[in-house]
């Protein structure tokens, strides 16, 4: 049986064209600056995103992890989204090894923090306090139902924080699934951000990998707290080209991971006892009504069977996720495998 995998666009595997790229890959030694593919795969990231230059880094929380250590000191505080990645899914990475304090606030269903909320988040100059540095925002918003934040949005959230004084780092794990729902350039969705971090290895199908883009300061920063949590690589040319392929080839199809995830959402929403929520990327999130007599762990384990695998979340919704490797058919055999499942003609 064929496994349909809607856990994550992290289960993605490289395409052929990666794995011809990643094999004739030209190397050298990348902490001494001189692994050729990894500095092309920087210049086309910063390029693509309209900052000055990148950082190549081994994975999103990495990233995001490396662009706290270079905006805030220990002490310092960060606003971020109490359903943010950064703060549920990354081990309090920035307090346990930077010394930073998150300073959460209510993210909306839409995935955006308030205006409001964000300045009364700031703290005034008082010795009792922890100094306020950063703002951080998630763009797409995973647990927001994967939700874009406007080009608008971050335009206002970066003018409040300029204003004040602050940065603004923009976790931008699916910055391409945003512009894509935007239907804009990725520029648009990073322009006003000091910072973004962007993956590879989710709905960019690449294996490893992910980049960090600032001005070239930032960057120079960055790249000594990438060697200090141990994020020097060597030969890692091999990843980069991976990374390379990604950009030029699966970033531009990103809508047609969309355009499943609706049809998922339509599908699963005329099948009684399922609630979904609505399809803005290629995230979609979905929960069980009241009348149906399935447990979570069994409707998980019934799409086993039948060849599909998604996510069962701690507070009762299930996730799934299209990607590169979800073709039309899978979803119509994951609809059909949701019916048996339920025991739904």
């Amino acid at each position: 049986m064929k496994i349909i995998d809607l856990r994550s666009d992290t289960v993605t595997h490289p395409t052929p064209a990666m794995r011809e790229a990643m094999y004739r890959a030209e190397v050298g030694d990348d902490v001494f600056g001189d692994d050729p593919t990894v500095n092309r795969l920087e210049a086309l990231a910063a390029e693509m995103l309209g900052k000055e230059a990148a950082l190549f880094v081994a994975s999103g929380t990495m990233g995001n992890l490396v662009a706290l250590l270079t905006h805030c000191g220990r002490g310092d505080e960060a606003i971020v989204g109490d359903r943010s990645h950064t703060f549920l899914f990354e081990q309090g990475g920035m307090a346990a090894l930077g010394g930073i304090t998150p300073r959460t606030i209510s993210n909306q269903p839409d995935g955006t923090l308030r205006l409001e909320e964000i300045e009364g988040a700031i703290r005034g100059d008082n010795v009792h306090f922890p100094r306020t540095r950063l703002v951080c925002l998630e763009n797409t918003h995973n647990m927001c139902n994967g939700a874009p934040l406007t080009v608008e949005y971050t335009a206002q959230a970066a003018e409040l924080a300029h204003e004040r004084g602050l940065q603004l780092h923009l976790d931008g794990a699916r910055v391409f699934n945003a512009a894509a729902a935007l239907g804009v350039d990725v520029r648009e969705v990073a322009r006003e951000a000091d910072s973004v971090m962007f993956c590879l290895s989710k709905g960019l199908c690449a294996p490893v990998g992910s980049l960090v883009c600032g001005d070239a300061d930032f960057i120079a920063q960055a790249r000594r707290a990438r060697k200090v949590v141990g994020g020097g690589m060597r030969q890692a040319g091999v990843l980069a080209a991976a990374g390379i392929v990604a950009l030029e080839q699966i970033a531009p199809r990103m809508a047609e991971d969309h355009v499943r995830a609706k049809r998922l959402a339509d599908g699963l929403a005329q099948i009684p006892g399922v609630e979904v929520a609505p399809a803005a990327t290629n995230i979609l999130y979905f929960w069980l009504t009241e009348e149906t007599p399935k447990t979570q762990d069994e409707v998980v384990d019934g799409l086993r069977e039948r060849g599909v695998l998604l996510l069962g979340r701690l507070d009762g919704r299930f996730r799934a996720v299209t990607h590169y490797w979800i073709t039309d058919e899978a979803i119509e055999h994951t609809i059909q495998a949701m019916r048996e499942t339920l025991k739904v003609s």
